[in-house]
């Protein structure tokens, strides 16, 4: 035997329907609780009220299990026996079960009814423990919340925002029109985090570029001429044609400041450009602009040009002739300079010895290293131009004469004054000694110079001119002090040094910054213990660097163990550099911000 039960209920047309379920067992419970077999929603039912269990003679035995009684055929008890032939009705508050026999089965109807019951007499049992009667109608409350969140986030607001207007720093307080702002203001504008009216002209205007050229209106150049930008965009997709349309119909201009450089997104930098913005027309710029010069670039680890850098080509112009050359091709650079890396990098050769017996007094190693000639800038971006006072001539000593204990030196980088201040000194009737800055005689680099014999000297001192003329003849020749170094020529006028040049830059359209590159070693990007060439140009390719960098989002395609994700944003700038197409040294110069050695140099001339 199995228990039926068959939930009844009726729609708001008078349509019954009925959810039927089967117990088996002898036995089930009736009651308010969840875990019942006849589960009734009534304050009236116990959680566990009776319960219904079938005996060896056919009978239904219905037992209170709770002390409150139930009714049984219109009598209220606490005990009942139903013969299943002919069956029978119980009550339980506002529900009826019906019991009848049904061959195997037995079979409870549970239909609700009209009750008479406490529960629901004069009240509704489902709002009899809520605040229902003592609140505001859905629709009210509706309507009160509505005006309540039009007033605290909008018209507070707008009233703190226009009482406001002038203010540049307002006071330390709670600003309504702050619940509006999306996130702090970014480490480059933190000075403007309590003036918005700085850039929000307007309430409910966008940010216009003429708020942003208002500081920053010489170095936010143009990109390129517009008319041409707009020829080089890909064809917008469906969104970007839907993202068209909205900014027409509000009257919000292509192309402006904001849409590139995001505020509110955090108290540190502001958010690099997506990468997708240079690619709508980099990457494939050669099917629009077909007069173009510039290669495809779609991305930094799968579609990157070549680097191209700034080579100089001619520096006997008064403006030295740069021109871009692709790595690929193996450039060589006529800087002025004729002296090789690798020489001043050999951990064998003399230089190497100079360098371990001058340890105390100038912190060299066992040889030299790319320090000691090469001074970073104060930011560590870049590397100041090397410079003869400050980074030569602790080593390679100009000096010629010793008066009283002061070192006089050449004047490095003027070689008409040089050769005057040598013929001078020879003028003398009475010279201290003959001096030696000839390559055949001269002594290791850092002597102060004199006669190897006193034969020599006594030599030197029968023809004082003639040893003038020899003098600068032996400095500037071969073998000379300046020849080793330097393109040395000779003109009418005299002897004529050809001017170096050193660009502090040859990326002039990207960006590289060596302080963030300073877990590195030098020799990992830069061959110069290997380069016998001045002319070498010693930067790094684009594999070697993508032996790091992938592009954006592209970590997971390269077998790189520390890939860093790369957009073009990372190197390259949208505006045109105010410092391109390049920087001389000698404007560098004049910065005075490199560190003085010169105690160092006269220690070692003495």
């Amino acid at each position: 035997m199995s228990f039926v039960i068959r939930q009844v209920s009726r729609t708001s047309d008078g349509r019954e329907i009925v959810r039927p379920t089967n117990s088996s067992g002898r036995s089930i419970s009736v009651g308010r609780d969840a875990g019942c077999e006849v589960q009734l929603a009534d304050l009236a039912v116990e959680l566990r009220h009776a319960s219904i269990e079938l005996n060896d003679q056919n009978q239904v035995i219905v037992l209170s299990t709770c002390g409150l009684g139930f009714a049984s055929n219109g009598r209220v008890t606490s005990r009942a026996e139903i013969d299943l032939r002919n069956g029978g009705e119980l009550r339980f508050g506002s529900h009826r079960l019906t019991i009848a026999g049904g061959g195997e089965s037995v079979i409870i109807t549970v239909e609700r009814v009209e009750a008479l019951s406490d529960s629901s007499v004069d009240r509704d049992e489902n709002g009899l423990f809520t605040l229902q009667r003592v609140l505001l109608s859905r629709r009210t409350g509706a309507w009160a919340l509505l005006i309540a969140v039009l007033a605290i986030f909008l018209a507070w607001p707008i009233y703190t925002f226009e009482t406001m207007q002038g203010v540049k720093k307002r006071p330390i307080a709670f600003h309504a029109d702050s619940m509006w702002s999306t996130g702090p203001m970014s480490s480059a504008h933190k000075s403007l985090a309590t003036n918005c009216q700085a850039c929000h002209t307007q309430e409910f205007v966008a940010v216009t570029d003429t708020s942003c050229l208002s500081c920053h209106s010489k170095d936010a150049h143009k990109h390129a001429d517009p008319a041409r930008i707009a020829r080089s965009k890909e064809a917008p997709d469906l969104f970007g044609r839907v993202g068209g349309f909205f900014k027409a119909s509000f009257n919000v201009p292509e192309g402006r400041c904001v849409e590139c450089h995001t505020e509110h997104e955090g108290a540190g930098k502001m958010q690099p450009t997506a990468q997708k913005f240079c690619t709508d027309c980099h990457a494939s710029l050669d099917t629009r602009l077909t007069d173009t010069k510039l290669p495809n670039a779609g991305d930094f680890g799968t579609a990157h040009p070549q680097f191209r850098p700034a080579i100089v080509t001619d520096p006997t112009t008064a403006k030295p002739t740069l021109l871009r050359v692709s790595l690929d091709s193996k450039p060589r650079e006529d800087n002025g300079l004729k002296f090789p890396h690798a020489v001043h990098l050999s951990k064998t050769n003399g230089i190497a010895r100079m360098a371990q017996t001058m340890k105390a007094e100038t912190g060299f190693g066992d040889a030299l290293a790319c320090k000691d000639c090469h001074t970073k800038t104060a930011d560590g971006t870049r590397f100041k131009p090397v410079e003869m006072e400050q980074d030569c001539q602790m080593c390679h000593s100009l000096g010629f004469d010793n008066v009283g204990g002061t070192i006089r030196t050449l004047r490095h980088g003027e070689p008409l004054q040089v050769a005057a201040d040598l013929r001078a000194y020879y003028r003398s009737t009475t010279p201290a000694r003959p001096i030696n800055l000839g390559g055949m005689v001269r002594r290791r680099p850092g002597n102060y110079a004199m006669a190897e014999t006193a034969q020599d000297y006594a030599i030197g001192a029968r023809a004082w001119p003639a040893r003038g003329e020899s003098a600068v003849r032996s400095v500037f020749a071969q073998g000379g002090a300046c020849y080793d170094c330097h393109v040395i020529s000779q003109t009418p006028a005299g002897w004529n040094v050809r001017k170096v040049v050193q660009p502090v830059r040859y990326m002039n359209k990207g960006w590289f910054d060596h302080n963030a590159h300073k877990t590195e070693t030098c020799q990992s990007c830069h061959g110069a213990e290997s380069s016998n060439l001045a002319s070498d140009v010693l930067l790094p390719d684009l594999k070697s660097c993508r032996t790091c960098h992938v592009g954006e989002g592209g970590a997971t395609l390269h077998s790189v163990k520390k890939p860093v994700e790369s957009s073009c944003a990372m190197c390259h700038e949208y505006h045109v550099d105010g410092g391109a197409p390049w920087r001389t040294d000698l404007q560098l110069r004049k910065q005075k911000d490199r560190p003085k050695r010169a105690d160092q140099i006269a220690m070692r001339i003495k």
